[in-house]
């Protein structure tokens, strides 16, 4: 049972409270073994907006990776997308982890992301700074080309539109594969298609199709272990890398933009 000590603290906290005397946020708590009147604020501060978001580009899939917060009650992240750089963003998913993987994206659609940040409490924080943009596109692995000189002719050029191979002389085939007077070339399948010799990287390295240094010849010499561009004579672009390389056939990696005019081409990431 309360003391009238006790119930003229508790009078006195209302009365302060309806006066403002007392914080509006705070959370009054009447300790019934003293006299004091202890006043616990509420936490309403948002962590800080995530930051580092950047963006990775695969078939079907947008991976995205941010610098991790360090407020010590955070909760986890929001991850929020839109189909347009200024809005409005939807919420798509919540994470307790500094990164995410968007499986529900189709190729050839630009897809805007940002991150928030949300403590234990569910304060949030603004938008990430970083606004990202990524556009899905299909890829492949150790697809096989042979010299449309020989008798595997009919399996010699590809069509990434159709992500088949076809022969090196149908109006489809983009690029195929040949031995001429020695050399192992890749061959832009018209007087449109161009090529470019990208040197020794990995295909991860080739994240944006260059506007300039597009070799004059329609055809490529092949070294393995080294990734070429492809500018289509659609306005595409795709990259291979030569995996192997044997005098009658390549093998090669391959990506893909199905997005017309657009140079993305930055294939899967790591987790």
């Amino acid at each position: 049972m309360r003391t009238q000590r006790q119930r003229r603290r508790i009078s006195y906290v209302i009365t302060a409270l309806l006066l403002g005397l007392l914080p509006a946020a705070g959370c009054v708590d009447l300790d019934d073994d003293d006299d004091h009147v202890v006043i616990a604020s509420i936490d309403d501060e948002a962590p800080a907006a995530p930051s580092g978001v950047v963006s990775t580009t695969g078939d079907h899939e947008v991976r995205l990776v941010w610098t991790a917060n360090t407020e010590p009650d955070l909760y986890g992240y929001r991850v929020y997308w839109s189909p347009t750089a200024e809005g409005p963003y939807e919420m798509i998913a919540t994470t307790t982890v500094n990164r995410f993987l968007d499986l529900d994206v189709d190729n050839g659609v630009t897809y805007f992301y940002a991150v928030t940040a949300v403590d234990e409490v569910g304060n949030e924080s603004d938008l990430s700074r970083e606004i990202v943009h990524d556009t899905p596109r299909p890829e492949g692995f150790n697809l096989v080309l042979w010299d449309y000189n020989g008798p595997n002719w009919e399996l010699s050029g590809y069509d990434f539109s159709a992500f088949v191979r076809r022969p090196f002389d149908v109006v489809e085939t983009d690029i195929f594969f040949g031995v001429e007077d020695g050399r192992l070339v890749m061959i832009g399948a018209d007087e449109l298609t161009d090529l470019q010799d990208a040197g020794f990287s990995e295909l991860v390295d080739l994240d944006w199709a260059p506007p300039a240094g597009w070799i004059p010849e329609d055809r490529v010499t092949l070294i393995e272990g080294h990734s070429y561009y492809v500018w289509t004579r659609n306005d595409h672009f795709a990259k291979f890398r030569v995996v192997a390389l044997r005098p009658d056939r390549v093998t090669i990696d391959w990506a893909y933009q199905v997005n017309k005019g657009n140079p993305e081409l930055m294939p899967k990431g790591g987790e």
